[in-house]
């Protein structure tokens, strides 16, 4: 199946997801910044928040935290409408990996492909997605990857009936 651009979407609903679908987000770049800003208050590791002790660390240099790095793709897809009003969340992350660090002026883009489609068996409204992510640099290197079973609407009835 052909890549597309999913913000071009209006509304994504369940049927709107078809396994072997691939779609690829526009990028954003993370500024040392934005690094340490985020370090400071949510994951205080030295290699995230100190310069000089990162540059004595195994990864040699600053590098963003892998949670900043999943909220930038969250952000991403939600800004392609992959994440919308149709969703109605997702029970967990499956199978996350950090492959490579995120380092400041990385710019970060995220690649998906459903891998199921499955109607719920007790709700006929709704259905479960499930794609799996990639996330890559500008370098083209997979820095992070996780699967999400995402709780999708299923599209409301249309009626012909006057309101």
């Amino acid at each position: 199946m052909a890549e597309t651009r999913m913000g071009l979407v209006p509304d994504l609903w369940f049927e709107n997801f078809v396994v072997g679908q691939r779609f690829t987000t526009r990028g954003a770049t993370l500024s040392e910044a934005q690094i340490l800003e985020f370090a400071l208050q949510w994951d205080p590791q030295p290699f995230h928040l100190d310069k000089i002790a990162a540059a004595r660390s195994p990864y040699g240099g600053l590098i963003a935290s892998g949670f900043q790095t999943l909220l930038v793709a969250f952000r991403l897809l939600y800004q392609e409408r992959v994440i919308n009003a149709a969703s109605l969340g997702a029970p967990g992350i499956d199978e996350m990996r950090w492959h490579v660090p995120v380092r400041p002026g990385d710019t970060l883009r995220v690649e998906g492909e459903v891998v199921e489609v499955r109607p719920s068996r007790s709700r006929a409204d709704r259905g479960t997605v499930t794609i799996q992510y990639s996330v890559f640099n500008q370098h083209g290197e997979k820095v992070m990857s996780f699967r999400v079973p995402h709780l999708m609407q299923r599209r409301p009835p249309t009626t012909d009936e006057p309101a």
